[in-house]
């Protein structure tokens, strides 16, 4: 696939998952997905695979998270591999704190799908936002 093309899957399967489209997404994933969020002490973090593990944690998102993109991210592509480069800013549900997240997402393209997203995020604010014991001063 061209790159361009890959660039248009990744712009598709973020469409998706803003407009909460669970079947137009799955159809842009390979079956054996693989997304890596980083981190501790937050709810999103672990290695999520599959299918059912993609609608586990955008599910667990949906529940945990509220975000805003204040502007489009930006694309870089070489191959099969496009980074992506936004910012997000949001509230954590549990604890009302709100955040803001510089993101790259670096992604895989294999054969028309997304097969692997690792996700680079200011793990530090959202561990502080997600922090239920305010007796740490942050």
């Amino acid at each position: 696939m061209s790159i361009e093309e890959n660039i248009q899957i990744v712009k598709d399967i973020f469409a998706a998952i803003g407009s909460g489209d669970k079947q137009g997404l799955l159809a842009l994933v390979a079956e054996d997905i693989e997304w890596v969020i980083p981190g501790e002490d937050w709810p999103l973090a672990g290695t999520h695979r599959g299918h059912a593990g993609l609608a586990k944690v955008l599910q667990k998102a949906s529940e945990e998270v509220e975000m805003t993109y204040p502007k489009p991210p930006e694309f870089v592509a070489q191959g099969d591999r496009i980074l992506v480069v936004g910012v997000a800013t949001g509230k954590i549900k549990a604890t009302n704190r709100t955040f803001k997240d510089d993101w790259v997402f670096a992604i895989t393209v294999r054969n028309g799908k997304l097969a692997n997203i690792r996700e680079y995020i200011d793990t530090q604010a959202l561990a502080r936002a997600s922090d239920t014991d305010a007796s740490r001063g942050i």
